[in-house]
């Protein structure tokens, strides 16, 4: 018989659980490297612990970010997660990948293309990215011509609605253009062609239209932009053009709404960004950027680059980065197809509708979404006199939905609105849980004291101390009335 001995007074960590190890039990340093190396199921243990924290990305209605996919995409994600998209020389077919995305958003935006012609874009890591690259090749080509024409170039202004993203205003701010917003009004939360076309002058780069508003989904009249843009460039021999912000709606429009102009149908368009990780259907990290010709991306903005093998044209503000997302990009879109996506965004609508109808049978909200758009509902309260929706947003907080309070932009900011974005994840069960939980956010509310508004915080506490001055007269009284009283009952026998 074989005996084993265990040697005495040895001690392995391995055998104690994460959480008795002294590196869960005692603090890191939050803000300084740690001196000494950890085991890396600790550091595993801490940082999930931590994330735990965090808010569930599923229940986060603010977002229109994708944050579901396929497990086999999951899986090709991970397996690409090491390769640097830049090295299109050591990562051929990645590039190839991303040239097949380009061309299929470009014919589905209906790019003029020949039969044997490629399409005109790039991936980005968003429509922040494209946005600029796109702005940048306006303000080129407009500098050119005033160069061309001896004219001065120095004042550059783009148009656009007060409720763009603020990706506009960087775009603005960073590369020294003038931002003319045109102001929003009460009931009409999108830029009013009409005055867009009123702003242009001819130092105009660029007229920008948003292809669903992220204030409340809402498509602009791309199609009655061009027209009057067309108009007024007949009649100034301008060639202001246009640019469609389609980050949310680029893939929602061709399968909604194929019959909508807004795409290179429209003459004046001359180029498109799109979301790739909104309804696109990819996680974050991806957006596109769509010329309708050559012609509208100058020349001198694409730089060529050798030393990692091969001549690689690129236009990026960014240089290295993953290729995980271009390659999921590719997967959904041939996993999906035409029919996928078109089956997908019904889907979504009919979701939002559900919750749109739930809203509307409370009687309590105004619904300030539209139904042809971006699948989104914005609401808000009719009567707030006693509470807001930010209280509810808080509220919901509570449920564990993340639903966005916001006030409209200049001139609607007196306007505030709830907005829920309906993704592929947002089931049916999921609209109608949401409208229970609103009922008994409300419910509560109710039962709760009037809020106090800011404006009325001074008044009421100016009553407060006038009804603090009563109280105390009325005391005085009180007892000067009973020392009244105590000496004629004393002169009674």
């Amino acid at each position: 018989m074989v005996l084993s001995h265990g040697v005495g007074g040895s001690s392995d960590e391995s055998v104690h659980s994460t959480f008795a190890s002294r590196y869960v039990r005692t603090s890191l340093p939050r803000f300084r490297m740690p001196e000494q190396s950890i085991p890396k199921d600790a550091a595993y243990q801490i940082i999930n612990d931590e994330l735990m924290l965090d808010g569930n990305p599923r229940l986060n209605l603010a977002s229109f970010v994708t944050t579901w996919m396929e497990p086999e995409c999951d899986k090709l994600i991970m397996a690409s997660v090491n390769k640097n998209y830049v090295d299109m020389d050591e990562y051929p077919v990645t590039t190839e990948l991303q040239n097949r995305c380009v061309n299929m958003i470009a014919h589905l935006f209906n790019a003029p293309l020949g039969e044997s012609e490629t399409a005109i874009g790039v991936g980005t890591v968003g429509s922040s990215e494209a946005i600029m690259l796109a702005g940048l090749a306006f303000k080129r080509r407009w500098q050119n011509k005033m160069k061309a024409a001896g004219k001065p170039c120095d004042k550059p202004n783009i148009v656009t609605g007060a409720n763009v993203q603020v990706c506009w205003e960087k775009f603005a701010r960073y590369f020294e253009v003038e931002l003319k917003e045109v102001k929003l009004r009460d009931g009409y939360y999108v830029m009013d062609p009409e005055k867009a076309v009123e702003l242009v002058d001819e130092n105009t780069i660029c007229v920008a239209a948003i292809l669903g508003s992220t204030l409340n989904g809402e498509f602009e009249d791309v199609k009655l932009l061009n027209d009057l843009l067309t108009k007024k460039n007949a009649e100034t021999g301008w060639d202001t053009p246009i640019h469609v912000d389609a980050a949310s709606g680029g893939f929602i429009a061709p399968f909604l709404y194929p019959d909508l102009e807004w795409d290179f149908r429209l003459p004046l368009v001359k180029s498109i960004n799109v979301s790739g990780h909104k309804y696109g259907l990819v996680y974050a990290g991806i957006g596109w950027c769509i010329w309708r010709t050559k012609e509208d991306l100058p020349e001198e903005l694409i730089f060529h680059i050798n030393y990692l093998g091969a001549d690689q044209p690129t236009f990026t503000l960014n240089f290295s980065k993953g290729s995980s997302q271009v390659i999921a990009q590719y997967y959904q879109l041939i996993r999906l197809g035409f029919e996928g996506y078109k089956n997908i965004m019904e889907n979504c609508q009919e979701n939002a509708m559900v919750l749109k109808q739930g809203l509307e049978k409370m009687g309590r909200f105004n619904i300030v979404s539209k139904d042809n758009g971006v699948p989104l509902v914005a609401f808000s309260l009719k009567d707030s006199s006693r509470h807001n929706e930010f209280e509810i947003s808080d509220f919901l907080r509570r449920f564990g939905w993340i639903v966005p309070a916001y006030t409209m932009p200049p001139d609607a900011q007196h306007v505030t609105v709830l907005r829920v974005v309906i993704r592929e994840d947002f089931s049916r069960t999921f609209a109608e849980r949401l409208v229970v939980d609103i009922e008994k956010a409300l419910h509560e509310l109710d039962a709760l004291p009037a809020r106090v508004p800011n404006g009325d915080i001074a008044a009421l506490a100016a009553a407060a101390e006038s009804e603090t001055q009563k109280q105390k007269e009325r005391q005085a009284i009180s007892i000067w009335k009973r020392a009244v009283l105590a000496k004629k009952t004393n002169g009674v026998c």
